[in-house]
């Protein structure tokens, strides 16, 4: 029997956490050296949104370099891990024509920029799951049930994205009151195991400022959805990138 497999879901932050000294990246590799060898990664990035649900296909998928602005050093970055045909396909039985394949995306940075230090070999099979547009908490958490057996047949979930998100508030110079309230109302709820109240997050304080979009947002609940009642849950990396961009991150399993 396939041992049962952690949920993640990490904060990414700036793409150069890739590739710059930092103790995020520090925490990625710590964590990479202490958790099982799946079978395979199915990711749900922040950065990949579609009209409706898909999961990537490819045998191989390439190394997307989705931002503009940074060094030429980054835009060099190439993470060759396989891609999973099969685990695609799992996918899409499971979620009862819900999801579709796709044979044209890759792995976009949510994905490659932490997942090069949890498998700096390349070498566990990923495969990416889009975000719908307009899919709402409920619909994402529905989506997220039915794919949970995953977890029992060797495969990790990894959501990808930031529980406070706004770049047009960053604030290098200190964290503001709105991200701190938001980033510690989330927190709570995910103590308290009150999926409802993560699912209806605009009634949390903060919310209007940290959550603008909710596309960073959203893999959080992906992984919450996919917890079990009992099962442990341990946080990691609560600090900030660039002042207002939470990087609180959690591991259930």
């Amino acid at each position: 029997m396939d041992q049962r497999m952690p949920a993640l879901f990490l904060g990414h932050g700036s793409p150069m956490n890739a590739i710059t000294d930092n103790p995020f990246r520090d925490a990625w590799r710590r964590l990479g050296g202490e958790l099982p060898r799946p079978r395979a990664v199915l990711c749900v990035s922040a950065h990949w949104e579609t009209d409706g649900a898909r999961v990537c296909a490819a045998a191989q998928p390439e190394t997307i370099h989705d931002f503009g602005g940074f060094p030429a050093e980054l835009f060099a970055v190439r993470y060759p891990a396989p891609g999973s045909p099969a685990l695609a396909q799992e996918v899409v039985a499971l979620a009862g024509g819900e999801v579709a394949a796709d044979m044209r995306w890759g792995l976009d940075h949510g994905a490659w920029q932490v997942l090069m230090h949890l498998f700096p070999d390349a070498d566990v099979p990923v495969a990416q799951l889009s975000l719908p547009r307009a899919y709402g908490g409920q619909q994402h958490v529905a989506l997220a049930r039915k794919l949970a057996p995953l977890r029992e047949a060797g495969v990790m979930v990894l959501g990808s994205g930031n529980i406070a998100h706004n770049l047009r508030l960053l604030s290098p110079g200190g964290t503001p009151a709105w991200a701190t309230a938001f980033d510690t109302a989330v927190a709570e709820a995910i103590d308290r195991r009150d999926l409802e109240a993560l699912i209806d997050c605009g009634r949390l304080p903060g919310a209007a400022q940290a959550v603008p979009t909710p596309e960073h947002y959203w893999p959080l609940l992906y992984v919450l959805a996919m917890a079990g009642p009992n099962e442990p849950l341990r946080m990691f990396n609560t600090d900030y990138d660039w002042g207002s961009i939470s990087m609180r991150s959690l591991r259930v399993g």
